[in-house]
């Protein structure tokens, strides 16, 4: 089964179970809605890729890791899109959930998401502590604080921020995650591939500031010029578009090149390319 498809199955039974009965109807409709239909997918696309790069010996506990990745990444959208935060109308295209739902159940969908993803790597416990132990480690400093999702999103309340703290912590923290956690199921050192994952990360992010700087709502299919009217740090108004285009492009190479040596390198080399190829918003892309 093709990684796509992989993870779109693991994510439906993930959601199928949160969403039982007797999961109130309610919470059940909007806990999918976060869910499907996804954006890229790029996050538990790396994890399984890291796996697969790995001799993928468990592809059970690779789908849970990618499934984690992908419902915490739901949930800070949820999040990041409440009207204490972003306050967003779109986000995918289509109405915020908490314009769809309500504030209260969105708050409550971004609960369930988190605990959910944890759910989804530690029912293989009983088969794989160490590796289970050590993935639900990874993704807990992934999604709260010091230096994760969580903290990332309070950079946001601070009066100064240091911008590399609050896009590391907003963006690469999960990216790397997906990359640690993918080479755990693949039964390899995941130290090698940390830097792998924040790399894509951090440029992902950098491209993320180029499109809102640039206006690129269809792209985004969210609000655009959202950092420069709640005056929040930006890679753009920090270094301007010329100097954050080639900031994207020293990421990128960079990521590249911290691909630790695996049997499956070429295939995860593949994947971050044709990544990092989405990433360029359409106004730098013709240049490059």
């Amino acid at each position: 089964m093709e990684a796509k498809a992989r993870i779109e199955a693991a994510l439906e039974e993930a959601v199928a179970a949160a969403t039982a009965v007797p999961c109130p109807s309610r919470l059940a409709e909007a806990i999918a809605y976060a869910v499907f239909p996804g954006g890229g997918r790029v996050r538990p696309g790396l994890c399984l890729a890291v796996a697969q790069a790995c001799g993928d010996p468990d592809p059970a506990l690779a789908d849970a890791a990618a499934v984690a990745v992908e419902l915490l990444h739901c949930a800070s959208l949820v999040q990041d899109d409440l009207p204490c935060f972003d306050d967003a109308a779109t986000r995918r295209g289509r109405p915020t959930l908490h314009k769809r739902f309500g504030e209260p159940i969105a708050i409550l969908v971004g609960d369930a998401l988190i605990v959910t993803a944890f759910r989804s790597v530690a029912a293989h416990a009983v088969r794989s502590p160490a590796k289970v132990g050590a993935m639900l480690a990874t993704l807990a400093s992934a999604a709260g604080a010091p230096a994760g999702i969580a903290a990332g999103q309070a950079w946001e309340s601070e009066p100064d921020v240091d911008i590399d703290a609050y896009h590391h912590a907003k963006t690469a923290a999960l990216f790397e995650a997906a990359a640690v956690t993918g080479a755990l199921a693949g039964g390899a050192e995941p130290a090698g591939w940390r830097a792998a994952g924040g790399l894509l990360g951090e440029a992902y992010q950098v491209a993320d500031d180029l499109a809102d700087a640039l206006g690129e709502a269809r792209r985004l299919g969210k609000p655009i010029h959202q950092d420069g009217g709640k005056l929040r740090p930006n890679v753009v108004t920090k270094l301007g578009i010329e100097a954050a285009g080639r900031k994207l492009d020293e990421l990128i190479e960079q990521a590249l090149e911290s691909i630790p040596p695996c049997r499956g390198r070429d295939e995860v080399e593949a994947f971050l390319s044709a990544t990092a190829a989405r990433l360029y918003p359409p106004a730098l892309r013709a240049a490059r």
